[in-house]
């Protein structure tokens, strides 16, 4: 047996450390990815699960929004927007953050808001995230 031959006979080691450091940097590849990706969908807000109930009044041509149920939604996120029949296009109909209600109160169940509105008419209750790149129709009614 030749002792030098030991020490330099390496050929059986290359391949196993090869695999091994491949191995390696894949689960860490795949760490940094997932937890990146992760982080991604905590970052959103959520939409507020809550419920709208409309009432018409012809007579007066008066609309009655009521928040029925769900979640309080902070006033400053929440309008009502619509399409006017008139004149097709859309507009704000409501703030209510321009309301009785002041900045950083909530719109929680039993609360109503009437707004002014025409046949064919088409009235939204939206939701906008605090960011402001989301937002969401709670309700949407056609006045008859």
């Amino acid at each position: 047996m030749n002792i030098k031959n030991l020490f330099t006979d390496d050929d059986a080691v290359s391949p196993v450390i090869g695999v091994i450091l491949m191995v390696a940097i894949t689960v860490i590849l795949a760490a940094v990815i997932g937890a990146f990706v992760l982080d991604l969908g905590g970052s959103q807000e959520k939409t507020p699960q809550a419920n709208f109930e409309t009432d018409y009044s012809e007579s007066s041509s008066a609309l009655d929004i009521t928040h029925t149920s769900g979640d309080s939604i902070v006033v400053d996120r929440l309008e009502v927007t619509g399409t006017s029949n008139s004149s097709g296009s859309d507009q704000v109909w409501y703030e209510f953050g321009s309301s009785s209600l002041s900045s950083g109160d909530e719109v929680s169940s039993g609360d109503t808001v009437t707004v002014e509105a025409n046949s064919g008419d088409v009235i939204r209750v939206v939701w906008t995230a605090e960011s402001g790149d989301t937002s969401s129709v709670l309700n949407e009614y056609e006045v008859p």
